[in-house]
């Protein structure tokens, strides 16, 4: 393998692939970036078995050919050749030749015949929806995803497509985010794509309305950027039925500036976060929320103007939860909906319903 190409092009190239390296040493060759030198085209890849990611870009191939190179490596050494033309040459004894300026580099490579291969995914069910939107589905979801191993299956984001509509649906157990889009599709699934995959292909995306589409099987989901193509395992089981979560009406509901809400809690939760539980209290009534949070270094009380109807509520939250979820809206007034001082409340846009975010109260300590 002889292969030329510009500095940029190739660490922009790692940089991109080196997301899917597996970060648990079970297998070495996994640590590994595969390159493959074929036509006008130089392909690398990477995989951890669950995510693989593939990126294509243009060289000079003076002598087709391909080999695995110890990924974190060479992803941070081409880093420093960004404004160089660099030369890859693999010799007869399995070690990559690096050539730039009038200096090179030698490192060994891996087994190219034990590195997994790469399959691309044929499927006729595909989505097509905008980068924008689902960069904003990924934006207003992951914060619910649940951390821990207890239920695997909520460590990722469930994506419930009906025809042309697409929910996304992530909870924590104390939390749910639901976002929804519309999409251009011809069959209905649900399918749960882990977090992490979720991550690296936001981090793929534009703030464009460009519409990409994602491939989908039984167990694999592939979403293909032109010259980057991204492919997941999905996580398998069933997924909490959230429908039943959701109530319809409502006894309580507020419109709040999203913005100042957003301040005088985290103004609260400075006290909370001392004390236990980080609480704190809403009192609303006549046209008022009063938060209050307590500790042993003091209490703190903010008054939000909002917009009433229904009837006075005493309930207590969990301040981050609420934070979170108001961090990634960027409405001006936002509708806050309850019942009881035991139910969960919502959080929706005043108008429509592209996004509701569910939040469990936590008791009240007299």
């Amino acid at each position: 393998m002889l292969v030329s190409c510009h500095g940029v092009d190739l660490s922009d190239a790692f940089l991109s692939v080196s997301k899917a390296i597996s970060t648990k040493i079970t297998n070495p060759i996994l640590e590994g970036i595969k390159l493959v030198a074929e036509d006008d085209t130089l392909t690398l890849s990477a995989t951890d078995t669950e995510l693989s990611i593939e990126r294509k870009i243009k060289a000079n191939i003076k002598e087709e050919g391909e080999a695995v190179v110890p990924g974190k490596f060479i992803t941070e050494f081409v880093k420093k050749l960004t404004n160089e033309m660099v030369e890859l040459e693999l010799n007869e004894k399995n070690q990559m030749l690096i050539k730039y300026d009038d200096s090179h580099t030698v490192i060994q490579c891996y087994n190219v015949v034990e590195y997994p291969s790469f399959s691309t995914l044929e499927s006729n069910n595909y989505f097509g929806i905008s980068k924008k939107d689902l960069k904003t589905i990924v934006l207003k979801t992951k914060f619910a995803v649940a951390l821990d191993d207890s239920r695997p299956i909520l460590k990722g984001v469930l994506f419930d497509i009906d025809k042309n509509v697409l929910n996304a649906v992530a909870l924590d157990g104390y939390r749910l985010s639901k976002v929804k889009k519309n999409i251009k599709s011809s069959f209905t699934k649900s399918i749960v794509i882990p977090l992490k995959s979720l991550d690296e292909i936001a981090r793929l995306l534009d703030d464009t309305d460009d519409i990409i589409n994602i491939y989908v099987d039984n167990n694999t989901l592939m979403v293909d950027f032109g010259n980057t193509k991204l492919t997941t395992r999905l996580l398998e089981g069933d997924f909490v039925n959230y429908r039943q979560i959701i109530n319809a009406n409502y006894e309580t509901i507020c419109v709040v500036n999203k913005f100042q809400f957003e301040d005088s809690l985290e103004r609260a939760s400075l006290l909370s976060k001392i004390g236990q539980g980080n609480c704190v209290k809403f009192d609303i009534k006549d046209k008022n929320i009063c938060i209050t949070s307590n500790s042993e270094l003091g209490n703190i009380k903010e008054n939000v103007p909002v917009n009433t109807t229904g009837k006075d509520l005493t309930i207590a939250f969990n301040a981050r939860y609420f934070i979170d979820a108001l961090k990634v809206c960027q409405d001006d007034f936002v509708k806050i909906c309850l019942n009881t001082p035991a139910s969960p409340c919502v959080i929706v846009p005043v108008e429509g319903d592209e996004f509701l975010f569910l939040i469990l109260p936590v008791r009240m300590l007299n």
